[in-house]
C-alpha cells in the first residue's frame, strides 16, 4: 500500500485566480461510478495552528487505508477565507474536486442549491453515533428535511469576565440581561480605562443573543421561503438593548462601532475590557493575553434571571461531493473523521467541541472551561436561516450596518431595522 500524500500547502495567487475563474457552467451532476479502490481527495480548513488537527486526522487515515486494501487518502488544508470561491469551483469542475469536505455550517444551504453536495440522508440514519448527535448541529447540514453531511464540531459564546476587576468592585457575574448592562456600566463607571463590557457593531454573531433572548427572530420560514423578522417589536427589544451598550458609559461608539468579534475578544485579552462575549475557541487567545490567570467564564445570561441567552450554534461540517466517484468510500471516510472518538482527539488537541451530547459531557466534566459553554448548548441555542441568501446578507453585512446606523444615530432602532428587513427580504426573494 502506497503511504497517504498530505498536502498542507496554502495556495497562490495563480491558483486562486485559476480557482476563481473556473467554468461558468455548473458540472455537478452525480457520478455513476462507486468505485471502492483508488485515491480519496479531502479539503479540510486550514487553522492558525494545524500542526495538532493534522496528527488526528492522520491517525484516522492510516486505519482508514488498512481498512480498505488499495486506497489511498490524500488531504489538502485549505485557508478559511478563500474556501467559497475553491469549492464552488470544484462543483463546477468535478475533476478538480474533492470526493470529501470540510465546510462551514453556514454555507450547507448555498452548497446544496448549488447542486455540489451529495445526498446522505439514508447513510446519516444507518450510523449508530447519529443518534447522539446535537439536534442544532444535525440541523446545520439538513436542508428541506434531507442531509448533506455530518457535524464535525461545534462552537458557541459565553460571556468571559475579569475575576480581579469583579472582587475589587464587589461584583458578581450578571444573572440576567438587565444586570449585564448595569454591570457594564457599573465597571466603566469605576474604571473609566476599561470597556465595561466590549462589544461590537460588526460582531453579528455576539448581537444576535439579545435578539433571541427577547423573543426575536432573524427570520421565519423555512425550505425555500423565508421572510425578515429583525423589523418585529421583540427583535427591536434585541436590537435597543445591545445599542445601549454602545455610549461613553460602556463602549464608545466611535471607538466599538466598526469592531468585530476578534476585537472585541482582543480588547478583553489585553486587558482593555471587563467584559466580553467570546467563544470555546477564544480561549488560547485569552489564555495569551494579559489577563490570563484572571478571568472566567459564565453562559450569556438571558432576560429572565437565571437564563441563558440563545447563542449561535457555529461550527463546521464534513459533506460528500455529489461528483465522487467514490461515495461509499468517502461516506465510511466521513464518518470516521467525525466519529465521536475522532470529535474527542479533536477536543484535546484543538479545543474544538464535539457535536455529539454525550462526548461534550464527557469534555466537561475533564475541563472546568467548557462547563459554560455546554451549560450554553444545553439551553438550546439558534441557527441562522437555512436558505441560500444567507451567505448574500452576511456577505453584504446587512446587520451589521444596521447596527452601525443605529449607534452612530443616523437612524432610530425602528428605521433602521425596517431597512435591513427590505435588505434581506430582497436577498430571499433572489434565490426563491
Amino acid at each position: 500500500m502506497k503511504l497517504s500524500v498530505r498536502l498542507a500547502a496554502l495556495l497562490t495567487p495563480a491558483v486562486l485566480l485559476a480557482a476563481a475563474c473556473a467554468p461558468g457552467t455548473s458540472d455537478n451532476s452525480a457520478s455513476d461510478k462507486d468505485e471502492k479502490t483508488g485515491t480519496l481527495r479531502v479539503w479540510l480548513f486550514q487553522e492558525v495552528n494545524n500542526k495538532p488537527k493534522e496528527e488526528v486526522v492522520d491517525a484516522v487515515l492510516a486505519d482508514f487505508e488498512k481498512a480498505h486494501d488499495g486506497t489511498e487518502v490524500s488531504v489538502e488544508y485549505i485557508p478559511v477565507e478563500t474556501r467559497a470561491q475553491r469549492i464552488k469551483a470544484a462543483f463546477n469542475d468535478p475533476r478538480s474536486a474533492p470526493d470529501l469536505v470540510e465546510y462551514g455550517n453556514t454555507d450547507t444551504a448555498g452548497y446544496v442549491k448549488d447542486g455540489g453536495l451529495a445526498d446522505v440522508t439514508d447513510e446519516f440514519a444507518a450510523w449508530d453515533q447519529a443518534k447522539d448527535t446535537d439536534p442544532t448541529a444535525r440541523q446545520s447540514v439538513t436542508v428541506d428535511g434531507k442531509v448533506y453531511g455530518v457535524p464535525y464540531f461545534v462552537g458557541v459564546r459565553a460571556l468571559y469576565y475579569r475575576t480581579d476587576v469583579f472582587d475589587e468592585l464587589g461584583l458578581k457575574p450578571p444573572t440576567s440581561q438587565a444586570e449585564l448592562i448595569s454591570t457594564a456600566k457599573e465597571i466603566r463607571a469605576r474604571k473609566p480605562d476599561l470597556y465595561g463590557l466590549a462589544v461590537g457593531g460588526a460582531y453579528t454573531y455576539g448581537a444576535m443573543p439579545f435578539i433571541w433572548a427577547n423573543g426575536g427572530e432573524l427570520a421565519t420560514g423555512k425550505g425555500g421561503s423565508y421572510a425578515s423578522a429583525i423589523d418585529s417589536a421583540a427583535a427591536q427589544k434585541g436590537i435597543k438593548a445591545y445599542t445601549s451598550l454602545f455610549g461613553d458609559d460602556n463602549c464608545p461608539a466611535a471607538k466599538c462601532a466598526g469592531m468585530g468579534g476578534n476585537d472585541t475578544v482582543t480588547a478583553f485579552a489585553s486587558g482593555k475590557a471587563g467584559m466580553a462575549i467570546g467563544g470555546d475557541f477564544s480561549h488560547q487567545a485569552v489564555e495569551a493575553g494579559e489577563v490570563r490567570g484572571k478571568y472566567a467564564v459564565v453562559p450569556l445570561p438571558g432576560v429572565e434571571p437565571g437564563s441563558i441567552a440563545p447563542a449561535f450554534a457555529g461550527g463546521n461540517n464534513l459533506g460528500v461531493l455529489k461528483s465522487t466517484s467514490h461515495r461509499t468510500l468517502a461516506v465510511d471516510l466521513m464518518k470516521r473523521l467525525a466519529a465521536k472518538e475522532t470529535q474527542g482527539q479533536l477536543f484535546q488537541e484543538m479545543g474544538f467541541l464535539p457535536t455529539f451530547t454525550d462526548v461534550r459531557q464527557e469534555a466537561a466534566a475533564n475541563d472546568p472551561f467548557v462547563e459554560p459553554f455546554v451549560k450554553t448548548l444545553a439551553a438550546g441555542t439558534e441557527f441562522v436561516p437555512a436558505s441560500p441568501a444567507w451567505a448574500q446578507i452576511d456577505a453584504s453585512l446587512v446587520l451589521p450596518t444596521m447596527f452601525q446606523e443605529i449607534v452612530s444615530g443616523k437612524k432610530d432602532v425602528a428605521t433602521a431595522s425596517k431597512d435591513a428587513a427590505k435588505k434581506m427580504n430582497d436577498a430571499f426573494g433572489s434565490v426563491g
